[in-house]
């Protein structure tokens, strides 16, 4: 049954007999890592703009209140919780979004970790747990979405969240680094085996973003990055998301492989920030 709490079971039929007027009528798709930040304001704008969603996130009470602040909204949105990461997760997740709304068409691979760390004293765990989630559950999420894309013969977009630093280099982020640089060839070479199911894959390459974690993380995170950004700010999550639709859109049919930074012009110059109070361990 669809993970729906306290409200009516989201059908093919209601999909179908939405009003026709929304740029994502009769999508369905599936957001990971969405229950706060970038991924719940892709999200809420899919849902917003007529798409069914399934919302994931790996905290089940900060799923299932997403997804209700959206119905609230008057979006469709189904929480699912769960690790982004596992195999088991993922496929739950497909059949989860066919069961509730018939099929699946939008794909977008938000979850992942950020492990600050000195490169000479990085540990092991930090490594594989940065693996795992971000470049493992993308390309089995990618996987599962393309498969079943490919079985209805109707086509689809996936996206993947790359990073800034998938493309300049940051202090204390080689491995974070290394993730979303990989994430960005994964979509390149995607494009060969995903183009004949008429299938797009792209990236969005977010720059320093204000988010509830960032601001947990750093009561100066904004005045910080106001500094450095030329654009005299960080991004919000919804210009980041207003990227991330249109890569989802149908105004980006001929677009495939390619990565959108969305960072305010600070790849252009690079400053770092001051980091000089973190707690990074150092050899």
């Amino acid at each position: 049954m669809c993970r729906h709490s306290g409200s009516r079971r989201i059908t093919t039929v209601q999909i179908s007999t939405k009003m026709s007027n929304q740029l994502f009528d009769n999508h369905v798709a599936i957001v990971t890592g969405a229950g706060q930040g970038i991924g719940f304001e892709i999200a809420k704008q899919l849902a917003c703009q007529g798409a069914g969603v399934i919302l994931n996130d790996a905290n089940k009470a900060l799923a299932a209140e997403a997804a209700k602040k959206i119905r609230n909204k008057e979006g469709e949105c189904v929480a699912f919780a769960g690790d982004a990461s596992q195999p088991e997760v993922i496929d739950a997740m497909v059949d989860e979004a066919v069961k509730c709304f018939g099929k699946l068409t939008l794909t977008v691979c938000n979850a992942g970790i950020t492990l600050f760390g000195d490169f000479f004293e990085y540990p092991v765990e930090n490594l594989r747990k940065a693996l795992e989630v971000n470049l493992m559950g993308s390309f089995l999420l990618t996987q599962a979405a393309a498969k079943q894309m490919r079985k209805q013969k109707s086509g689809g977009r996936i996206l993947l969240m790359s990073s800034v630093v998938g493309h300049q280099a940051h202090q204390y982020l080689g491995a974070y680094a290394m993730t979303k640089a990989g994430l960005e060839m994964l979509a390149k070479s995607l494009v060969i085996e995903l183009s004949p199911h008429g299938i797009t894959i792209n990236t969005v390459a977010p720059g320093a973003t204000l988010t509830e974690r960032t601001l947990a993380e750093d009561p100066t995170y904004a005045k910080t990055w106001s500094s450095i950004t030329p654009m005299g700010r960080p991004a919000i999550s919804e210009d980041i998301a207003n990227a991330a639709l249109f890569l989802l859109s149908p105004h980006s049919g001929h677009i495939t492989g390619q990565s959108l930074i969305v960072d305010g012009g600070w790849t252009s110059v690079s400053p770092l920030p001051d980091l000089s109070n973190m707690n990074v361990k150092k050899n």
